[in-house]
């Protein structure tokens, strides 16, 4: 059976070539924190996350610390509960890039996020943005609802995709509380 070229590009990312992917990672930790690309490097996960090659469109490379967060430990008195050195965080890495890209960009809207690489330091993202004031995006019937002023700051609200499956809201369940929101059921959900 033949496929299409994404098809290929997919099933080399599963085995990336671990020498090419180094010598890109060494130039990445020596680059700035959030990069702004001319194309993206996984073309397949790109398209299928909704990128265009058309004007409005950006793509950036945000690089994002791994590891836990440690807390501070405390000054004076007995406080045994309090000395933890890992905190545990209630976002992913990949929606805290998103967030870094989003204030980085801020006239650019985050329409979706995908990983391209760690290493023993790093997470390496790549976050498409689009700029809804452009007219090449008014005029895609696909992508104009971007353009409503409901999805404006949408990524600082866990309306994304990435956020959104850090939220607990890809699966549906009356045992879950998760929904409407983390808030109304006092965090217990997660």
């Amino acid at each position: 059976m033949a496929h299409g070229m994404y098809h290929y590009i997919q099933q080399a990312w599963k085995h990336p070539d671990t020498k090419t992917l180094r010598e890109r990672m060494i130039a990445w930790r020596a680059s700035e924190t959030v990069v702004k690309l001319d194309k993206p490097l996984r073309l397949d996960r790109a398209r299928a996350l909704g990128y265009k090659d058309k004007k409005g469109f950006v793509v950036v490379r945000v690089r994002l610390k791994r590891g836990g967060h440690k807390r501070h430990r405390p000054n004076k008195g007995r406080r045994s509960k309090r000395i933890t050195s890992k905190k545990t965080l209630k976002m992913s890495y990949q929606w805290i890039a998103e967030q870094r890209a989003a204030v980085k960009y801020k006239n650019l809207e985050v329409l979706n996020s995908y990983k391209i690489g760690k290493d023993g330091i790093y997470y390496f993202f790549e976050v498409i943005l689009i700029n809804p004031q452009m007219p090449e995006i008014k005029n895609d019937k696909t992508m104009n609802w971007i353009t409503n002023p409901a999805n404006k700051g949408r990524v600082f609200r866990g309306l994304t995709s990435a956020a959104k499956k850090s939220r607990g809201l890809l699966q549906k369940s009356v045992k879950l509380k998760v929904r409407p929101s983390g808030r109304a059921w006092g965090h217990k959900g997660k």
